[in-house]
């Protein structure tokens, strides 16, 4: 008898890589929930015996989706699988009533392993069926897609031909990859701080420079800044990491890094030194794991200090022109510390960059 397994994610991407790591020969009817309003519909109509489910989605995130089916008392098993790899994210969902947690990008092994640990799958549940598994292949094809990634070389034979907007699959696979980066550098700031970072969902544009203030919608525009700048090289891409934290975050920083010092002018400086080599090193480092390639990081340059972010930004207009921006507004629970991260990637990376997710998609 087929399981009923459903896979609640908001990127396309992630879904087939689930789908795709799932045991093979392994007789499923699998679902596709994009948020966890549907997933909860689909559960209840039948379609989740066992959810594969995400933490960071609009519209109802997974923290919420773990909240309805207690509340609801739903029918169903859920294994979360999530960049987000604080481990109070983890004792959190197991806490909420989820079996087990499964970091991204999510490991065939480990699934296969966490599914025979809970009595889900087992060899007797396999079938026989050629080198791949038809059923799944089948149900990943029927997967709605939003618009065919164009071949890089199709796209970037000269500037004039990037695209004006970034085609849907591409933000999205764009937004997957920042996301588990993005995870991993919220890991590192939680540890540091011993605090719960809230992860958002990663705001992936195609953008002059002149947008790029608007690109920052979270932080208030009367709060006064600070900013470092750090460029970072690899083969065939380049860019710039922007991290800008509003001055109002520092003494509350300074409290939960053991500041003892006078948090002067100096010891924020400091202060935002370490915030970006946490944030920035680790980001870079998630991103370039994805794409199979090494980042040279170059030294942080120090934009300025009590400023607005559009100063903040002026001062590099020249420099970075248009670029692929992707935006992450790390906040923490319970302060009201606020930092935004730029991964801003130069218009001529983009080649390399859509060759590099074409193969991540094979």
């Amino acid at each position: 008898m087929s399981t009923a397994l459903l896979i609640c994610d908001d990127s396309n991407m992630a879904r087939k890589q689930v789908a795709k790591s799932l045991p093979e020969g392994w007789d499923v009817d699998i679902s596709f929930a994009t948020n966890g309003v549907e997933a909860i519909e689909l559960i209840k109509a039948g379609k989740g015996d066992v959810l594969l489910l995400d933490l960071n989605m609009p519209e109802m995130d997974g923290y919420q989706v773990l909240e309805e089916i207690v509340k609801q008392d739903l029918p169903t098993m859920v294994i979360v699988i999530s960049g987000d790899i604080q481990p109070e994210a983890h004792q959190r969902v197991t806490g909420m009533g989820a079996l087990d947690f499964i970091k991204k990008p999510v490991n065939k092994d480990k699934l296969t392993e966490i599914l025979r640990i809970y009595g889900i799958f087992a060899p007797e549940d396999e079938v026989i069926m050629p080198v791949f598994n038809t059923a799944i292949e089948e149900k990943i094809a029927l997967e709605p897609l939003t618009a065919p990634i164009a071949p890089a070389e199709e796209v970037n034979q000269n500037k004039s031909e990037v695209p004006e907007l970034l085609a849907p699959d591409l933000r999205d696979c764009y937004q997957e990859i920042a996301n588990v980066a993005m995870g991993q550098a919220g890991d590192l700031l939680a540890r540091l701080l011993n605090v719960f970072v809230v992860l958002p969902i990663p705001n992936v544009n195609l953008i002059e420079v002149s947008e790029l203030s608007m690109a920052l919608s979270d932080v208030e525009e009367h709060e006064s800044t600070s900013g470092i700048c750090q460029g970072f090289i690899g083969a065939g891409i380049s860019g710039e990491a922007l991290l800008i934290l509003n001055d109002s975050s520092f003494n509350d920083i300074a409290n939960l890094m053991n500041y003892q010092l006078e948090v002067d002018e100096r010891a924020e400086l400091e202060l935002l030194m370490d915030m970006a080599n946490v944030l920035i090193g680790a980001c870079l480092k998630g991103v370039s794991e994805q794409l199979d390639m090494t980042f040279s990081q170059g030294h942080p340059v120090v934009l300025g200090q009590h400023r607005k972010i559009s100063e903040l930004i002026a001062s590099n207009s020249k420099k970075w022109k248009r670029t692929l921006a992707i935006e992450i507004s790390y906040s923490i629970e319970n302060y009201p510390i606020k930092c935004d991260l730029l991964l801003l990637f130069t218009e001529d990376s983009m080649k390399t960059l859509n060759n590099k997710i074409a193969y991540l998609l094979d």
